[in-house]
């Protein structure tokens, strides 16, 4: 086989392996695979929110899903859900508003 023989041949290999991948995006861009859920756009749903370690085999890790936290213990061989359904803490001001009438100085009125 001469050279433009492996080039025709390398061509031809790029060529139908950028068909397959287009046709595989344009399928789940249009969801012709239901098996294959659709990337969502904007915030993730899943996120590990703390992790601590207990020791060097085993750590629990604080997992956040659509606004509920489960607590996980890991360890070399199981994973053990230690508390689910956790609502995740109220964000707190800064400053507590303060009320106009109480008395500052402490001195009975």
């Amino acid at each position: 086989m001469e050279y433009s023989d492996y080039l025709r041949f390398f061509l031809a290999l790029i060529f139908v392996l950028s068909l397959i991948g287009l046709l595989a995006w344009m399928g789940r861009r249009l969801g012709a695979f239901p098996g294959i859920p659709k990337r969502r756009q904007g915030e993730p749903r899943l996120r590990a929110v703390e992790s601590i370690p207990l020791d060097a085999r085993r750590r629990v890790v604080l997992v956040r899903r659509d606004d509920v936290e489960h607590l996980i213990l890991l360890g070399p061989a199981t994973e053990t859900i230690v508390e689910t359904g956790i609502l995740p803490p109220a964000p707190s001001s800064e400053t507590a508003p303060e009320s106009d009438d109480q008395d500052v100085t402490g001195t009975p009125d």
